[in-house]
């Protein structure tokens, strides 16, 4: 790419556009806000590498697969138990479904049907490879942490051919979907427990009684 051509660039944290070239592309993530890296409405202030690896300095080069538009699964899981599945589908016209942004999630049970393949694939190939992968070996998988799936495969293929793609393991900020009822925000200031419904709050019990179990397993 030449630094005069355009980048059409979208937020994740809340789905805003805006358009930036190459050149001021680059001088925004290596040192953020300044005359040669224009005018930017991100939340974000770039200069991602600054401090270097030692200080989590970093961009991360990840391959797009334009059908997150029809959503991600997020599968919920407590050390080597699946609990839940989330279906993630962005607001209309935008590529995150981070909470907060007119996301819709559709939750299902840990044995749902439709995600068999993947969900057999994932625990009994690629979860005992995950710890070791990341030179962590000896160590436990995390407590409560979740796995973002993106579906990357063409459409119309078959169910049991589709290839799915990690977007995300997250284990360091994990909220509970079923509690987002109390999530205060801009147009819901006053949010709080009592908001949230007896049958989410079952879940989210469910949820830490297996915590407990597992935690005093390890």
């Amino acid at each position: 790419c030449e630094d005069g051509e355009k980048l059409s660039l979208m937020e994740a944290n809340d789905n805003h556009e805006e358009e930036h070239t190459v050149g001021e592309f680059i001088e925004f993530c290596v040192n953020g806000r300044n005359d040669k890296s224009g005018e930017w409405t991100s939340k974000g202030v770039g200069k991602y590498l600054e401090g270097g690896k030692e200080a989590g300095g970093q961009l991360v080069d990840q391959r797009f697969c334009p059908r997150i538009v029809e959503g991600e699964l997020r599968y919920n899981c407590v050390g080597d138990a699946l609990v839940g599945i989330i279906h993630k589908k962005p607001k209309e016209g935008g590529i995150s479904a981070v909470g907060g942004t007119g996301s819709i999630y559709t939750y299902y049970g840990p044995d749902e049907a439709k995600f068999k393949n993947l969900t057999d694939g994932f625990l009994s190939k690629d979860l005992p490879l995950v710890m070791p992968a990341l030179g962590l070996p000896d160590e436990p998988i995390p407590l409560w942490w979740t796995t973002d799936f993106i579906l990357s495969s063409p459409e119309g293929t078959p169910a049991e051919e589709e290839k799915w793609i990690v977007g995300e393991f997250n284990c360091s900020c994990v909220g509970i979907s079923r509690c987002l009822a109390a999530y205060c925000k801009d147009d819901t200031p006053n949010a709080c427990y009592d908001d949230i419904t007896a049958e989410d709050k079952a879940e989210a019990d469910k949820y830490g009684k297996i915590m407990g179990e597992k935690a005093l397993a390890i």
